[in-house]
């Protein structure tokens, strides 16, 4: 008796969804409650959310749908009634730059980085020696050839 008091209760927490007859005004109403955050829950969308906030919205989109709004005169009412965190996409403004552009501005970096590296290493290749040295290894393997044999063989 308890477990069926416990569906029960579940029950009555589902999430009403609105229901157009108008398939192309449906799936506009999901891409919008999907693409909404609600901003009581964490990371959230409101057409996921079974809290108050989250139905209010819900209901707000389904009005301005039915209204005649466009997408994008919804998420600028909601925005101007929630603020910027309701879009899980943020706008590009002077405060977004960064997050838009950060991933940008990090790859050129690396990749100045990586040119960098390959013309250090390409510059430190291994140069043919001029006289002078090839004169003194000469000399050198000389005289170590003929180093006495007891030498060589503490060494």
């Amino acid at each position: 008796m308890f477990l069926a008091w416990l569906s029960a209760g579940k029950a009555h927490a589902a999430i009403e969804m609105h229901q157009f007859d108008n398939p192309v005004l449906q799936k506009r109403y999901d891409s919008l409650t999907a693409a909404l955050r609600c901003p009581k829950c964490q990371n959230q969308a409101i057409g996921d959310s079974d809290s108050p906030i989250a139905g209010d919205m819900r209901q707000n989109v389904a009005d301005l749908l039915k209204d005649g709004r466009s997408d994008s005169e919804i998420q600028n009412f909601m925005v101007a009634r929630f603020g910027e965190y309701v879009l899980y996409n943020p706008r590009l403004d002077g405060r977004t730059w960064l997050l838009w552009g950060g991933p940008a501005a990090l790859i050129l970096i690396g990749l100045g980085i990586v040119t960098l590296i390959v013309r250090a290493r390409r510059r430190a290749r291994v140069r043919a020696l001029d006289a002078d040295e090839q004169a003194r290894l000469s000399a050198l393997l000389a005289a170590h050839r003929d180093a006495p044999q007891d030498a060589k063989e503490r060494s």
